[in-house]
């Protein structure tokens, strides 16, 4: 079984940034070959990292019951079918390989996608070291159970008021819905200048995380982001790019070498 990391928090809050940042990070320490799963229907993940996700799992949905509907499909079940359409999807990378759950083409919800993709996530999780599931906003993907365990769970905020306060909703809602995670984390994200230690020291002792940490605005990311381009550019010493890497040492990843400095 992988080493499962997991990343939620609201909208605009960097999910997607601090997702693909752990996938060069994990690479970079020796975790190749990472599995990155992007789970939001806005589909970021691909861009940040320098890939290009053509296809989804939830237009394999819709190309699948398109087949089975027209009887093109004969002597394939339906649960088949969705499987071989799926494992279309996967965008196979050097390092990492991807997969985005992307949008319904049509009409219908993501119960039976989202059952396959829990059976696949199942299957693929046991073939890769470290898999980093970045996920829509709030915590209806761990709710439905896509996977049974985290082993990392990050939440991210803004650090305004809201922000922090939806930090707060976010730990109140993991623990009515009996999300599974061993460690958390909880990362106040582009903060201009120093945290308020007040304001630290409450989410430490209102979530119980394992780890509060504070990440700077960065004008390097911001520009990349604006430009529409991959994270990969970044250097090793970006402030960012330490303080996450000091995150995974401070939880204790299993087999982790040290970081490439290239």
């Amino acid at each position: 079984m992988g080493y499962l990391i997991a990343i939620t928090g609201k909208g605009g809050t960097g999910k997607t940034t601090v997702a693909a940042l752990l996938v060069r990070l994990l690479i970079g320490r020796g975790g190749r070959p990472v599995l990155a799963v992007d789970a939001d229907p806005n589909t970021g993940l691909d861009t940040a990292l320098g890939v290009a996700a053509r296809n989804t799992l939830g237009r394999a949905r819709e190309e699948s019951r398109d087949l089975a509907s027209k009887g093109m499909a004969a002597g394939i079940s339906k649960q088949r079918m969705l499987e071989m359409k799926t494992a279309e999807c996967l965008v196979e990378s050097g390092d990492f390989d991807l997969l985005a759950m992307g949008r319904p083409e049509g009409p219908g919800c993501y119960c039976y996608a989202n059952n396959v993709l829990k059976e696949i996530l199942a299957t693929l999780t046991s073939q890769y070291p470290f898999v980093v599931l970045d996920n829509e906003a709030g915590l209806e993907n761990l709710s439905r159970r896509i996977v049974q365990k985290v082993d990392l769970l990050i939440f991210t905020a803004d650090p305004s008021c809201q922000g922090l306060a939806t930090i707060h909703r976010l730990h109140g809602l993991a623990r009515e819905m009996n999300i599974e995670y061993r460690k958390l984390a909880v990362l106040v994200n582009r903060l201009d200048g120093e945290p308020d230690p007040v304001q630290m020291q409450s989410l430490r002792e209102k979530t119980a995380a394992d780890r509060v940490d504070w990440i700077p605005e960065d004008r390097e990311i911001a520009a990349l982001a604006g430009e529409g381009r991959g994270l990969e550019p970044i250097s090793a010493d970006n402030p960012v790019v330490r303080r996450l890497d000091r995150l995974l040492e401070s939880m204790d990843v299993p087999g982790l070498g040290r970081r490439s400095r290239e």
